[in-house]
């Protein structure tokens, strides 16, 4: 996507991940989903 804008030009261009990227990524989704759901159950406790 381009926009152009009074002599200014602005591209936005998608970005390729890699396997390992995306493995990552899913890795830190799964640890972030425990703890919140770990906090959850805490404060249900309570």
């Amino acid at each position: 996507m381009t926009i152009n804008i009074a002599f200014l030009t602005i591209t936005f261009k998608k970005r390729k991940r890699t396997m390992e990227e995306m493995l990552h990524q899913e890795t830190i989704e799964q640890l972030y989903e425990q703890h919140k759901n770990r906090q959850f159950s805490l404060y249900r406790i309570m």
